[in-house]
Protein backbone atom coordinates (compact mmCIF):
# COMPACT_ATOMS: atom_id res chain seq x y z
CA UNK A 1 0.00 0.00 0.00
CA UNK A 2 0.98 3.55 -0.84
CA UNK A 3 2.11 5.29 2.42
CA UNK A 4 3.13 9.41 1.87
CA UNK A 5 4.64 11.22 4.85
CA UNK A 6 3.47 14.55 4.46
CA UNK A 7 4.35 17.85 5.68
CA UNK A 8 8.33 17.50 5.93
CA UNK A 9 10.43 20.42 6.67
CA UNK A 10 13.33 18.55 8.50
CA UNK A 11 16.45 16.20 6.36
CA UNK A 12 16.17 13.84 9.62
CA UNK A 13 12.27 13.11 8.94
CA UNK A 14 12.29 12.96 5.73
CA UNK A 15 15.18 9.54 5.96
CA UNK A 16 13.46 8.09 8.63
CA UNK A 17 9.97 8.21 6.61
CA UNK A 18 11.92 6.31 4.14
CA UNK A 19 13.74 3.90 6.32
CA UNK A 20 10.43 2.82 7.42
CA UNK A 21 9.15 2.26 3.94
CA UNK A 22 7.43 5.38 2.80
CA UNK A 23 6.46 5.68 -0.47
CA UNK A 24 6.21 9.14 -1.01
CA UNK A 25 6.92 12.56 0.96
CA UNK A 26 4.89 15.72 0.80
CA UNK A 27 6.41 19.04 0.92
CA UNK A 28 4.18 22.17 1.47
CA UNK A 29 4.70 25.16 -0.97
CA UNK A 30 1.50 26.66 0.44
CA UNK A 31 3.25 30.11 2.10
CA UNK A 32 1.00 30.58 5.04
CA UNK A 33 0.33 26.76 5.44
CA UNK A 34 1.98 25.86 9.35
CA UNK A 35 4.41 23.22 7.41
CA UNK A 36 5.60 25.42 4.32
CA UNK A 37 9.13 24.73 3.54
CA UNK A 38 10.83 26.91 0.53
CA UNK A 39 11.12 25.18 -2.16
CA UNK A 40 15.21 25.68 -2.60
CA UNK A 41 14.95 23.57 0.93
CA UNK A 42 12.55 20.80 -0.80
CA UNK A 43 14.88 20.69 -3.65
CA UNK A 44 18.00 19.59 -1.06
CA UNK A 45 15.79 17.06 0.78
CA UNK A 46 14.56 15.40 -2.33
CA UNK A 47 18.12 14.98 -3.85
CA UNK A 48 18.77 12.59 -1.06
CA UNK A 49 15.69 10.62 -2.04
CA UNK A 50 15.83 7.07 -3.38
CA UNK A 51 14.25 6.82 -6.68
CA UNK A 52 11.70 4.34 -4.80
CA UNK A 53 10.31 7.35 -3.06
CA UNK A 54 8.07 9.87 -4.78
CA UNK A 55 8.62 13.54 -3.67
CA UNK A 56 5.18 15.40 -3.87
CA UNK A 57 4.14 18.87 -3.79
CA UNK A 58 0.99 20.29 -2.30
CA UNK A 59 -0.02 23.80 -3.71
CA UNK A 60 -3.66 25.48 -2.83
CA UNK A 61 -4.81 27.30 -4.84
CA UNK A 62 -1.86 28.57 -7.31
CA UNK A 63 -1.84 28.49 -10.80
CA UNK A 64 -0.42 25.85 -13.55
CA UNK A 65 2.32 27.60 -14.34
CA UNK A 66 3.88 28.15 -10.43
CA UNK A 67 2.81 24.54 -9.90
CA UNK A 68 4.95 24.11 -12.97
CA UNK A 69 8.35 26.11 -12.06
CA UNK A 70 7.92 24.61 -8.38
CA UNK A 71 7.85 21.08 -9.79
CA UNK A 72 10.92 21.39 -12.01
CA UNK A 73 12.88 23.60 -9.36
CA UNK A 74 12.19 21.28 -6.56
CA UNK A 75 12.36 17.89 -8.58
CA UNK A 76 8.89 16.40 -7.84
CA UNK A 77 7.40 13.38 -8.92
CA UNK A 78 3.81 14.52 -8.73
CA UNK A 79 1.74 17.66 -7.74
CA UNK A 80 -1.38 17.50 -4.88
CA UNK A 81 -3.84 20.10 -5.49
CA UNK A 82 -5.49 20.98 -2.00
CA UNK A 83 -7.58 23.89 -2.78
CA UNK A 84 -10.44 24.64 -5.53
CA UNK A 85 -8.70 23.90 -8.13
CA UNK A 86 -11.25 22.39 -11.20
CA UNK A 87 -10.51 20.18 -13.72
CA UNK A 88 -10.18 22.30 -16.76
CA UNK A 89 -6.39 22.80 -14.51
CA UNK A 90 -5.09 19.22 -15.22
CA UNK A 91 -4.23 20.02 -19.10
CA UNK A 92 -1.61 22.49 -18.28
CA UNK A 93 -0.03 21.03 -15.40
CA UNK A 94 2.93 18.86 -16.44
CA UNK A 95 3.19 16.25 -13.38
CA UNK A 96 0.53 13.36 -12.26
CA UNK A 97 -2.02 14.97 -10.14
CA UNK A 98 -3.20 14.34 -6.64
CA UNK A 99 -6.48 16.20 -5.97
CA UNK A 100 -7.47 16.31 -2.41
CA UNK A 101 -10.72 16.75 -1.49
CA UNK A 102 -13.27 17.18 1.32
CA UNK A 103 -16.58 15.94 0.68
CA UNK A 104 -16.40 13.10 -1.26
CA UNK A 105 -19.37 11.47 -2.95
CA UNK A 106 -19.93 9.64 -6.41
CA UNK A 107 -20.77 13.03 -8.28
CA UNK A 108 -17.49 14.81 -6.99
CA UNK A 109 -14.73 11.68 -7.86
CA UNK A 110 -16.92 11.54 -11.10
CA UNK A 111 -15.97 15.48 -12.04
CA UNK A 112 -11.99 14.33 -11.84
CA UNK A 113 -11.08 12.08 -14.71
CA UNK A 114 -9.36 8.26 -13.77
CA UNK A 115 -5.88 9.85 -13.93
CA UNK A 116 -6.19 11.26 -10.97
CA UNK A 117 -5.47 10.04 -7.67
CA UNK A 118 -7.90 11.75 -5.02
CA UNK A 119 -6.82 12.07 -1.66
CA UNK A 120 -9.83 12.26 0.69
CA UNK A 121 -9.26 14.44 3.81
CA UNK A 122 -11.46 16.10 6.60
CA UNK A 123 -13.15 18.95 4.80
CA UNK A 124 -11.81 22.33 6.04
CA UNK A 125 -11.20 25.33 3.90
CA UNK A 126 -9.13 26.76 6.47
CA UNK A 127 -6.54 24.90 6.90
CA UNK A 128 -6.41 23.11 4.28
CA UNK A 129 -5.59 19.69 5.61
CA UNK A 130 -3.18 18.85 8.43
CA UNK A 131 -5.84 19.71 11.31
CA UNK A 132 -5.97 15.67 13.00
CA UNK A 133 -9.40 15.89 12.08
CA UNK A 134 -10.72 12.68 10.64
CA UNK A 135 -11.89 12.33 7.30
CA UNK A 136 -15.68 11.07 6.51
CA UNK A 137 -14.42 7.09 6.17
CA UNK A 138 -18.00 6.14 5.36
CA UNK A 139 -18.28 8.09 2.19
CA UNK A 140 -14.27 7.84 1.56
CA UNK A 141 -15.36 3.92 1.53
CA UNK A 142 -18.25 4.19 -1.21
CA UNK A 143 -15.88 5.64 -3.50
CA UNK A 144 -12.93 3.43 -2.45
CA UNK A 145 -14.48 0.71 -3.99
CA UNK A 146 -14.86 1.90 -7.63
CA UNK A 147 -11.37 3.95 -7.80
CA UNK A 148 -8.37 3.76 -6.24
CA UNK A 149 -8.44 6.66 -3.70
CA UNK A 150 -5.84 8.18 -0.89
CA UNK A 151 -6.96 8.11 2.78
CA UNK A 152 -5.82 11.48 4.91
CA UNK A 153 -7.07 13.14 8.18
CA UNK A 154 -6.54 12.42 11.36
CA UNK A 155 -4.63 8.88 11.07
CA UNK A 156 -2.65 7.91 13.36
CA UNK A 157 -0.66 4.88 14.63
CA UNK A 158 -3.46 4.22 16.87
CA UNK A 159 -6.41 4.13 14.16
CA UNK A 160 -4.51 3.75 10.79
CA UNK A 161 -5.12 -0.37 10.94
CA UNK A 162 -8.87 0.08 11.69
CA UNK A 163 -8.49 3.04 8.50
CA UNK A 164 -7.34 0.77 6.50
CA UNK A 165 -9.34 -2.56 7.02
CA UNK A 166 -12.83 0.03 7.04
CA UNK A 167 -12.23 2.21 3.90
CA UNK A 168 -9.48 -0.08 1.64
CA UNK A 169 -7.43 3.07 0.26
CA UNK A 170 -4.89 2.47 -2.42
CA UNK A 171 -3.02 4.40 0.19
CA UNK A 172 -2.68 6.68 2.97
CA UNK A 173 -1.50 10.22 4.02
CA UNK A 174 -0.23 10.86 7.70
CA UNK A 175 1.04 14.44 8.68
CA UNK A 176 -0.20 15.96 12.14
CA UNK A 177 -0.34 11.85 13.40
CA UNK A 178 3.45 11.78 13.26
CA UNK A 179 4.49 15.04 14.72
CA UNK A 180 5.19 16.66 17.89
CA UNK A 181 4.19 19.96 16.17
CA UNK A 182 3.67 21.20 13.07
CA UNK A 183 6.81 20.50 10.49
CA UNK A 184 8.37 18.67 13.44
CA UNK A 185 7.93 14.70 12.52
CA UNK A 186 8.45 12.18 15.59
CA UNK A 187 10.81 9.37 14.64
CA UNK A 188 9.26 7.01 17.28
CA UNK A 189 5.49 7.64 15.94
CA UNK A 190 6.47 7.30 12.27
CA UNK A 191 7.88 3.64 12.97
CA UNK A 192 4.96 3.00 15.10
CA UNK A 193 2.20 3.85 12.17
CA UNK A 194 4.52 1.58 9.99
CA UNK A 195 4.41 -1.38 12.42
CA UNK A 196 0.64 -0.79 12.67
CA UNK A 197 0.46 -1.36 9.50
CA UNK A 198 2.74 -4.03 9.15
CA UNK A 199 0.52 -5.97 12.44
CA UNK A 200 -2.88 -5.92 10.05
CA UNK A 201 -3.90 -9.23 9.43
CA UNK A 202 -3.53 -10.32 6.04
CA UNK A 203 -7.62 -10.38 4.25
Amino acid sequence: MLVKICGITRMDDARVAVECGASAVGFIFWPTGKRYIAPERAREIVRMLPPFVTPVGVFVNETAAHVNDVARLVGLGAVQLHGDEEPEMLDAVERPVVKAVGRVDADTAARWPGRVMLLVDADDRVNRGGTGVRADWVAAARVSASRRIVLAGGLTPDNVAEAVDAVRPFGIDVSSGVEDAPGIKNAGKIRALFEALRGRPRS
